[in-house]
Parts: structure tokens; C-alpha cells; sequence
């Protein structure tokens, strides 16, 4: 970090008494805007206790980061993962990361499974690749051969943060970061009039927001990579999460892949499709619905979408966009 570079989370304060924080975690930028309660808030005697806040907020990013990650040879999911087949103590935040993960994976019938972790590492994607450069590659492509297996059942004892993973390394990826959302979103509501946290394809939004007081306007990418949006979304008390290919895609053996991955085929999954983004109540649950609904395809997606009542929207690789009846209440504007 440059000498004159902010701190990790420095405040930064606007004159519309909208404070705004950035940190870098978990390969994406996090940012917060927040709104005090009070005016008192923003710039009076609790000035100091609501900049930690905010910055405890976005420390939520860094200590799932180096909980959860995959990478590297420090984080305790790395460590429980060479040894799948006993027990092992870990922090609490990992602990709570996998029961959710055990979570969504029965609330979605197990199209959600983080079992992924072998099938990514034989893909080529063991550490991280340099994405932004649009040449990630890796020179072969090894023969990936789907399991036959039954429902995800770890084993936790949370008296003494234990966790026995069963067997097979897992990947908390499709997650951890809807995770690290909710979580930061708690540290953030007491002093909070209204705050909208974005990290990544993930963010939510709370309070009726910083302008008419109609909520926030969340723009949804163009997976294609174009300027413009391809939907404006409003809400209010909101998580909205996408899973996209437009960034996490490489080259392995020659042939593209991406890190959305099938865990019935151990291959990257949601033939025709570029990108699905949801609206709900959770990011942690809106991360995971969000994967579950691009591996369903362009031929499944609305039939699962209507089926389960989501709200999405969804991009096929000839640029179509979808959405689903209970995104209705959402949507602004979309691209014709």
C-alpha cells in the first residue's frame, strides 16, 4: 500500500452526510454507503463510534477471506480440506459458513453442493488466475469424472467448533461472499438509516435509500461486457446477487471454461447462459439461488425460477434477457 493510500476501510465523507468505505477482500472491491440516522451521527459527538462501525463492517470481508478461501496454505478451509476425513476445530466464522452451506444445499434439493473443490483444482483453477488480463490459461485439461453420490451430510459439534467435512474437500465460493454480505449488513443496521453494501456480484440495500426515499437503484451488468446495464432494478431491504461468467472464465487445455461448476458432471454447468441475477430477502440464499438457477440453463431457468417463486433476470449467450413474474415488482427499466 502507498504511504498515501487510505487505510483498509478508511470513511470517506460526503457533504450529502452519505458516508461511503471501501475495502479490497475476497478478489472483488467492497463498498458501503451509509446514511446515519442521525444527523448527529454523521458528523457530532458519535462520530467515532459510527466510523468503527463501518469499518467493522467491512473487516467482516477480511476475516471470512481468510477463514473460507481455498487458496494459499494458511486459511483453516485449506487445512480441513487435506484431511476431509476427520475432525477438525476451526474458527467459529468457518464453522458457521459450512452449516449454512449444509443449509442451502437441502433447502435446494442439493442442486447447491459445495463439493466442487476437486473438480475446480482438475480444471485449473488450484490458485488464483490472472482474470482481468482476458488470457487465463492453463496448459492441460484433466479427465473430470462426475460421482455418484448422495446428499451432503458433514458433521459439526458446535460446543467445540468441529466440523468433519465426510470425506471430500469443499469449496465455499458459491457462498461465502452472500455470507460475508449478511453478516456485514448486521454490523452496519443499528446506526443505519439506510446503507447500500456492495461486494462484487453481490450487494444489499437497505432503507429507502440516499434520494426520494423510493429505495435504491441497483444496475445489473451487461455479461457481455458492455457499458451500459442491461436492467435497473429498485428496492428496498434487499439483497441482489448475480452469478456471472464474465470475469471468472479461462482457457484449460485449449478449451473454455468457466468456475460455475455442475456438481452432477464435475464440468462447468448453465449451457446458454451468461449471467442470472436474483432479488430476495438474504445474499447468502440470493448467492446460492442465483448458481443454482445458471446451472439449470437456459432451457430450465424460468420452469425452476417459477417453480421456487425467485425473482430473477437472466442473460443468454445471444444477449436475450429473461425475467422471471416475481421480478415484476422490482424492475424499472430493461434493455428491449
Amino acid at each position: 500500500m502507498a504511504a498515501d493510500e487510505p487505510p483498509r476501510g478508511a470513511v470517506v465523507r460526503s457533504l450529502r452526510a452519505v458516508l461511503r468505505a471501501t475495502t479490497r477482500a475476497m478478489a472483488t472491491d467492497v463498498t458501503a454507503q451509509l446514511v446515519p440516522r442521525t444527523l448527529e451521527h454523521a458528523g457530532g459527538k458519535d462520530e467515532r463510534a459510527l466510523d468503527a462501525c463501518v469499518a467493522s463492517a467491512l473487516e467482516v470481508f477480511h476475516e471470512v477471506e481468510a477463514a473460507c478461501t481455498r487458496f494459499g496454505s494458511s486459511s483453516a478451509l485449506v487445512r480441513t480440506n487435506r484431511s476431509p476425513d476427520r475432525w477438525h476445530r476451526v474458527p467459529r466464522v468457518l464453522l458457521d459458513a459450512l452449516v449454512e452451506a449444509h443449509t442451502a444445499h437441502d433447502v435446494t434439493g442439493g442442486s447447491f453442493d459445495p463439493r466442487v473443490e476437486r473438480a475446480l483444482r482438475a480444471l485449473g483453477y488450484d490458485r488464483s488466475l490472472q482474470f482481468s488480463s482476458g488470457d487465463a490459461a492453463v496448459l492441460a485439461l484433466p479427465t473430470v469424472r462426475a460421482r455418484s453420490r448422495g446428499a451432503w451430510r458433514p458433521r459439526f459439534r458446535h460446543a467445540s467448533n468441529e466440523v468433519h467435512l465426510r470425506g471430500e474437500p469443499v469449496d465455499l465460493g458459491g457462498i461465502g461472499k452472500g455470507l460475508a454480505v449478511r453478516w456485514a449488513s448486521a454490523r452496519l443496521a443499528p446506526l443505519a438509516m439506510a446503507f447500500l453494501l456492495e461486494a462484487g456480484g453481490d450487494c444489499y440495500a437497505a432503507g429507502p435509500g440516499p434520494d426520494d426515499g423510493l429505495g435504491w437503484r441497483i444496475a445489473v451488468e451487461d455479461p457481455a461486457g458492455g457499458e451500459e446495464p442491461v436492467a435497473v432494478l429498485r428496492v428496498v431491504d434487499r439483497a441482489v446477487t448475480t452469478s456471472s461468467v464474465r470475469l471468472r472464465r479461462w482457457r484449460a487445455g485449449g478449451k473454455p471454461v468457466h468456475h460455475i461448476v455442475d456438481p452432477a458432471t464435475g464440468r462447468p454447468g448453465g449451457a446458454g447462459l451468461l449471467s442470472v441475477t436474483t432479488v430476495g430477502a438474504d445474499p447468502a440464499l440470493g448467492e446460492v439461488w442465483s448458481k443454482s438457477l445458471f446451472l439449470a440453463g437456459r432451457t430450465r431457468i424460468a420452469a425452476l425460477a417459477r417453480r421456487r417463486g425467485l425473482a430473477a433476470l437472466w442473460v443468454d449467450e445471444a444477449g436475450a434477457i429473461g425475467t422471471s413474474d416475481a421480478l415484476a415488482p422490482y424492475l424499472m427499466w430493461r434493455r428491449p
